[in-house]
């Protein structure tokens, strides 16, 4: 079995009425970071070592037993001793250590191993000294007999120390972390409320990296900055992804009503708006779950609120069209255009996927602001009708002369 020990006993900075464990980065606790590595590890058992219980321990231990890991909080290393089977692989984190997932699974995957810092320039940053060269990361591996010696230690010896000690005693290698991973913040120890802002900063950024890459559309730029200026504050205050997602709902049927009401372009407006809001919460429910594994799958019913968003822009395209009432035309001939418009923009990116442009027709913050602009300066329906021609024209000369497929994983030079 996956055992993990991780520790709350250590004061943040001068507060002793603070533990670092405790310390929020994304208005969850470090600890609470800790287990959500332990898990995504695959720790069947979480042992926090703490002197007292606390509601937070508890709700933590319902964290865990979600995740399928059963939960021990106690105070001495002689207590650790018995829930350390010799047959165990357990996982070491230290007090107040914050990492990115993905860089301690790679470094930890390996095998057993104490992870190692120059000392030089592990010491300032509160790292623990190994010898005359190396600091500890304050995270190993090691079989679950290495711990058999701690039944036989004084009961107010350190419990990180201790087991540093017996993995020392027991050979078990070193492994250096990569600086790199230290410089952008990738492995830290949060040892004080100031470094636990500064670190926040570095986490947001390091999880929002991806969405703000070069070939990101002007909506997801956007909604990266929000993440990385407001995320903090929408965290702490406790705004979960679900209540963001609600907001983009009504900030989507606000749109829908002044549409009807005759408000053309404040309803697309709106509608981009809504869409953008919703990109915020799946921002941060894809960090929640990347760090912490509070939820096993994405958020549902994303897909049908996009359909939605693209349903309400068909709908106000229709009542702004301009085509004349009672002239013979068939019933939905208004809406025939739009519901062509929005179809183009979901079929390009399909069918150009390896067109960087091709994701900007997914952007529905742009889409959006563009039929505003449309709406008040330009021959509406006309406007509509060239931007079909011109998708559909684009989409066909890509394919055809330019030697572009739309299913290139499954076509093959004869």
């Amino acid at each position: 079995m996956r055992v993990a020990v991780l520790s709350l006993i250590e004061s943040a900075g001068d507060e002793p009425d603070v533990l670092r464990g405790y310390l929020p980065i994304g208005g969850r606790s470090i600890l609470r970071h800790q287990i959500g590595l332990a898990l995504s590890l695959g720790c069947k058992r979480i042992v926090v070592m703490a002197e007292a219980i606390s509601g937070e321990l508890v709700a933590m231990q319902h964290a865990a037993e979600r995740g399928g890991a059963q939960f021990h909080v106690i105070a001495t290393a002689r207590m650790l001793a018995p829930l350390l089977l010799p047959d165990d692989d357990v996982f070491v984190l230290g007090d107040g250590l914050l990492v990115m997932p993905d860089a301690a699974r790679e470094m930890l995957d390996a095998g057993p191993v104490v992870l190692t810092l120059p000392v030089e320039t592990a010491l300032p940053l509160g790292f623990e000294r190994i010898d005359i060269n190396y600091a500890f990361a304050a995270a190993m591996r090691f079989p679950g007999r290495v711990a058999a010696g701690l039944a036989e230690l004084p009961p107010e010896w350190n419990v990180q120390s201790a087991l540093l000690r017996l993995a020392a005693q027991a050979r078990i290698a070193h492994r250096g972390v990569p600086a790199s991973l230290l410089n952008d913040g990738r492995w830290n120890i949060v040892r004080t409320e100031a470094e636990a802002h500064r670190v926040e900063r570095q986490w947001l950024n390091l999880h929002t990296t991806k969405s703000s890459a070069g070939s990101a559309t002007p909506g997801e730029r956007l909604t990266t900055l929000i993440v990385r200026r407001l995320g903090p504050a929408m965290l702490h205050a406790g705004t979960r992804p679900a209540l963001a997602g609600v907001a983009a709902g009504a900030v989507g049927l606000l749109g829908g009503g002044l549409g009807w009401l005759g408000h053309f372009a404040i309803g697309f407006l709106l509608l981009g708006l809504g869409w953008m809001v919703e990109r915020v919460a799946s921002l941060l429910g894809q960090i929640e779950r990347n760090s912490l594994l509070v939820s096993g799958s994405a958020r549902r019913g994303v897909a049908i609120f996009h359909l939605l968003i693209d349903a309400g822009f068909v709908t106000l395209a229709t009542w702004r069209c301009e085509l004349p009432p009672g002239h013979g035309w068939p019933w939905g001939a208004a809406a025939f255009a739009p519901v062509l418009l929005i179809g183009m923009m979901r079929l390009v990116p399909l069918a150009l996927a390896n067109r960087p442009w091709s994701r900007w027709l997914e952007d529905r913050l742009l889409t959006g602001c563009v039929l505003a602009i449309v709406s008040i300066f330009l021959p509406f329906d006309a406007a509509v009708a060239l931007a079909v021609l011109g998708l559909l024209g684009t989409c066909l000369f890509a394919l055809q002369f330019e030697g572009s497929s739309p299913n290139p994983r499954l076509t093959s030079e004869a």
